[in-house]
């Protein structure tokens, strides 16, 4: 988005499979909703450098305070992990409203058949169903995280 550019891996640039075709329109999307300044896709963005830092010392800082039997430590641990979680719930919402302009598009610019935007959706919500395991993920780690050493005082 910073600079104002779509870029396609050379496997879907080069192809013209229905997955390139709706991976293709998804980034599209994405480019529309920085355009309209869609408003998670805004948070998403302003946050990226908090969750990069977190996603660097998350882990770092958990092991440390493990290592050093710091309470403290593991809690700051825990809670930039909680940083990432945050990261992927917003990205949720940008992820399926990408991906729900693409569609609208697809259909606009008749880019597929009825049987292939059948295939294309059905691209689209296998790609935002990995977002919602992503967030499933993190919300499982941070569970696991605090049941193992939340509560351990040393």
């Amino acid at each position: 988005p910073t600079r104002k550019v779509i870029r396609l891996s050379s496997g879907v640039y080069d192809d013209n499979s229905i997955s390139a075709v709706a991976i293709a329109a998804h980034e599209c999307g994405h480019a529309i909703q920085d355009k309209e300044a869609y408003g998670p896709m805004r948070i998403r963005s302003s946050i990226v450098p908090i969750v990069n830092f977190a996603s660097y010392a998350g882990y770092i800082v958990l092991i440390i305070g493990i290592v050093m039997r710091s309470f403290n430590l593991i809690w700051a641990g825990i809670i930039l992990e909680v940083a990432i979680l945050i990261f992927q719930l917003v990205t949720l919402p940008v992820e399926l409203d990408a991906s729900k302009r693409a569609m609208k598009k697809i259909e606009e610019y008749n880019l597929l058949d009825s049987n292939e935007k059948v295939n294309a959706k059905t691209v689209l919500s296998a790609a935002a169903l990995t977002y919602v395991a992503g967030v499933l993920s993190a919300m499982l780690e941070i569970l696991r995280l605090v049941l193992l050493y939340g509560s351990k005082r040393r």
